[in-house]
């Protein structure tokens, strides 16, 4: 006998499942917890923050008045307070048009008579990027609401922990592959739970989230050796060593790769671990191998993507770095693996590596982690677990084999 009835949610894991769930995330983050007080930088060894400007001058806000002198290059400007002044051109590298509002450096009191008394700075930012913050804000809770809401502030809490931890062990010398390692870790526990919930769903993701970062930062470890990536490729390479003398360069260029991956493994492991829910959900009957079978015909695809979203993202961030690349005449492989685009083809293969093998062990725990194959009273025969024949077929031929068991 067959009847209809709606799948809802697949039900919490078993007691036992979620009793050592539980005890392996306390364990994970009891080990954070002491990396951090471990790793925590004195404040004596955080080196001090150098001054953004030179002694006698200051910065004032312009808005520019007016083309350039042609002879000169002297540029007017309207100060905030309505007078005039006048500002060195800073080349045709920097295009400057009338209403721009430029971040000027006044060097007045100290510079030779005759020269202008403003140094062109920066461009004033604050209001388009404010603008955009706002609206990215919006957005997010207008679609995702109190969810969205939890995972700005989990991004917040992250960025608290980059600012208040990560960069001042760095800078302070302290083991950079603990300091990646703890980094991630902490920011995942708290990411994690405030945007998704406590939950055994979010736990298995959590879980799969640990195993992925401990894979990317050993491979990362080895990578960054047996390649000579030494972090000495860009322009903080010339002022870290003499600004922060106890900074690591190598162990920096380790942890920036570790952290690269972070918010892409997050992705991969919640997705998994939502999908072995949600065909449990409507495949109550299925096997764990099968679950799992299935659940991974969902991965494959989502690795296709992810690797595009990676190779992609450096792609759009280093345009000039490999623009300047294709003009100098060398060979691919030449380019490829020399200087910083060496370092950017490790970080982004490493973190590949990592999310791909991330997304069949988050599986495998989901897949153990939720709830067994179950039955109703009257049996499912009649029930369509999707309309995807393709990604349920290993599902389909379960409920296949239970509805030829009722009949019979």
């Amino acid at each position: 006998m067959a009847h209809a009835s709606s799948h809802g949610s697949a039900g919490p894991a078993a007691p036992r499942t979620t009793f050592f769930l539980v005890m392996i995330l306390v364990s994970a983050l009891l080990a954070t917890l002491a990396g951090l007080w471990l790793l925590w930088p004195s404040a004596g060894d955080v080196p001090d923050r150098v001054p953004n400007r030179a002694e006698g001058t200051s910065f004032v806000d312009v808005t520019i008045a007016g083309p350039a002198d042609p002879a000169t290059g002297s540029i007017p400007v309207e100060l905030a307070d309505g007078g005039t002044s006048r500002m060195q051109s800073p080349g045709p590298s920097v295009p400057l048009t009338e209403g721009d509002r430029i971040t000027a450096v006044d060097i007045s009191q100290v510079a030779q008579p005759g020269v202008d008394p403003l140094v062109f700075m920066d461009f004033q930012r604050e209001l388009p990027i404010a603008l955009l913050a706002v609206v990215y804000a919006l957005v997010v809770l207008l679609v995702a609401r109190w969810r969205g809401l939890a995972a700005m502030a989990g991004l917040g809490i992250a960025f608290v922990v980059l600012l208040g931890f990560t960069m001042p062990a760095l800078l302070a010398g302290q083991d950079a592959f603990g300091v990646a390692l703890v980094t991630s870790s902490l920011i995942m526990f708290v990411t994690l739970y405030l945007a998704h919930g406590l939950s055994a769903r979010t736990s298995t993701a959590l879980l799969g989230t640990l195993v992925g970062l401990a894979l990317t930062a050993g491979i990362a470890a080895w990578a960054s050796g047996a390649a000579q990536i030494t972090g000495g490729t860009d322009e903080a390479s010339a002022f870290l060593p003499s600004s922060a003398p106890a900074a690591d360069l190598r162990g920096i260029a380790l942890c920036g790769i570790v952290l690269a991956g972070l918010g892409v493994l997050n992705d991969v492991t919640i997705t998994q671990a939502s999908a072995v829910w949600e065909l449990r959900a409507v495949a109550p009957a299925a096997t764990r191998a099968e679950l799992f079978t299935s659940a991974m015909r969902i991965g494959r695809d989502h690795i296709a993507s992810t690797v595009y979203t990676i190779a992609f993202a450096y792609v759009g961030a280093a345009l000039p770095l490999l623009m300047i690349v294709w003009l100098v005449d060398q060979s691919p492989l030449t380019a490829l693996t020399s200087g910083e685009i060496a370092e950017e083809v490790v970080r982004t293969l490493v973190g590949s590596i990592g999310l791909v093998l991330a997304i069949p062990v988050t599986t495998a725990i989901a897949t153990l982690t939720v709830p067994g194959p179950t039955t109703d009273l009257v049996g499912n025969a009649g029930l369509e677990p999707s309309s995807d024949p393709e990604l349920m077929a290993p599902v389909s031929e379960a409920w296949a084999a239970q509805a030829r068991a009722s009949e019979a």
